[in-house]
């Protein structure tokens, strides 16, 4: 079931449509202000955010930017009263995939529902048969389950999915992951590629002595 996060003030509207797509199918968190929403997606993962602008702590075009800088590219639908051309361009500066004007028709929003979640869930790829890359959250699935990695393991497996059966060069992987201040080492290297080898263990990366290492497929 997708799970959508509805970031809206109005209470007595917030409930109708929050029953309207409940009854389609949907699995619906609403959430009456923008810190709230905020702490909503630490806490759990969306596959949609449908958001009001105009709501209190944090409006909901500065929540969708914050969210767009932390890496968060869950399909977003901006909900609102403004019909201007300037806040539709804020909008989709914003991070916005789509935008709809109040009032609408339900059934208008659930096509656009859909055919967002649509093309969202077509960018899952399939890498090897037990191991996928979704390119939308930017997560990787093992066996349909998220893997917990941090951001350097996360960046060092992707690289090695995108050279599937190619060595990847040990300068290039230094590169990706760490920065000219950060000083990466070949000890620490070695720690992220056991951690990610002792997660999926069905996965054989092949250290090609002096040169690099290469993800088998």
């Amino acid at each position: 079931m997708n799970k959508i996060l509805f970031l809206e003030d109005d209470t007595l509207f917030a409930q109708t449509l929050t029953d309207f797509l409940e009854e389609s199918g949907f699995d619906v968190e609403h959430v009456s202000n923008g810190q709230s929403a905020i702490n909503a997606t630490f806490a759990q993962k969306y596959n949609l955010y449908l958001l009001d602008i105009n709501v209190p702590l944090i409006n909901g075009i500065t929540l969708l930017g914050e969210l767009r800088e932390a890496n968060d590219n869950t399909p977003a639908i901006f909900l609102t009263s403004h019909t201007d051309k300037e806040m539709l361009k804020k909008s989709f500066t914003s991070g916005a995939d789509d935008f709809i004007t109040k009032p609408f028709d339900t059934d208008e929003l659930l096509l656009r529902i859909n055919a967002l979640l649509k093309r969202a869930n077509n960018t899952t790829i399939k890498i090897l048969p037990f191991l996928y890359h979704d390119t939308i959250h930017k997560r990787i699935l093992y066996h349909n389950s998220e893997l917990d990695l941090s951001k350097k393991e996360y960046d060092l497996l992707l690289l090695l999915m995108r050279h599937i059966g190619n060595t990847v060069p040990k300068e290039l992987i230094m590169n990706e992951l760490w920065s000219s201040n950060e000083g990466g080492s070949d000890g620490a290297l070695r720690v992220y590629i056991n951690r990610i080898k002792q997660l999926v263990p069905e996965l054989y990366i092949e250290n090609i002595r002096g040169i690099g290492y290469k993800l088998v497929s």
